[in-house]
């Protein structure tokens, strides 16, 4: 009895974390959204219009690098705002969310990495009623797969990954530094001009091209367009480098978070 006792804490401990990160993420939607008509479908419109855009502007130029299909085009369009847009949300709500919940810390004892968990938990469930599923339908009708629908699960998780290493690395920083989300707009125009989002990865010069690979949102487009754009089976290379990236970027996150979260409650 004596030795189980640590093991039936532990899973009191972690019940308990289950449902204050549910609690809080129901929170942070219902604020977002309150009032709102479209709610959760708010997130939907913006890549779809600016799929529009881009299309209008580049379409004609670019379409000859998707077989000669604006439609195409459309499609990859689309697929890489999803991601980007679900990362710079993320990551932008996370990285203010220990400071803004510090009057509930100071009060109230909870685990400080609850908070940038809960704004990346609410953004999943947002992405999965809105447009991860318009994904899918456009994967299972190129695809004509079942396996491929399934296996857009694998880069997303990737995406999750990498968002919640970025919003726990930029929620530590900022309870240092006040003004980072200032130079946290420029860093994420910079990682969004550096992703093949309305362009082909194709017309980057060479020379260029391999600093590319340091950004951890490449393999994870890459890889959805893939699985949802080629009609071939999933390529494992680019579903093992998303999901690398991802676990790469979240183990330094948490490092960073749980190496500075002691100096926390001084400066909340």
């Amino acid at each position: 009895m004596v030795t189980s006792l640590p093991k039936n804490l532990q899973n009191q401990e972690l019940s308990w974390y289950r449902e204050l990160l549910v609690v809080l993420i129901r929170r942070n939607l219902k604020r977002r959204y309150r009032g709102s008509f479209l709610g959760i479908y708010w997130s939907l419109l913006n890549p779809l219009v600016m799929t529009g855009l881009y299309t209008a502007i580049f379409g004609a130029t670019f379409a000859q690098y998707y077989d000669n299909s604006a439609f195409n085009y459309v499609l990859a369009a689309f697929t890489g705002l999803i991601v980007i847009n679900f990362f710079s949300a993320s990551t932008a709500q996370a990285l203010s969310s220990v400071v803004e919940n510090g009057g509930i810390v100071n009060k109230i004892r909870l685990p400080l990495f609850i908070f940038p968990l809960s704004t990346i938990g609410a953004n999943v469930f947002q992405i999965l009623m809105g447009a991860f599923p318009l994904l899918v339908i456009i994967t299972l009708i190129i695809s004509h797969s079942v396996l491929n629908a399934f296996a857009l699960l694998l880069p997303m998780t990737g995406l999750v990954l990498v968002c919640t290493g970025v919003g726990m690395l930029m929620s530590a920083l900022y309870v240092f530094f006040r003004d980072l989300s200032y130079f946290y707009e420029l860093l994420t125009f910079l990682l969004w001009i550096s992703s093949p989002i309305f362009y082909p990865v194709e017309i980057v010069p060479e020379s260029v091209r391999q600093f590319l690979l340091f950004n951890p949102i490449l393999p994870i487009i890459e890889s959805i367009r893939q699985i949802s754009l080629s009609g071939d089976l999933p390529d494992l290379a680019l579903i093992i480098h998303s999901l690398a990236s991802g676990l790469i970027v979240l183990v330094i996150g948490a490092i960073a978070f749980s190496h500075w979260r002691k100096q926390f409650m001084d400066l909340l």
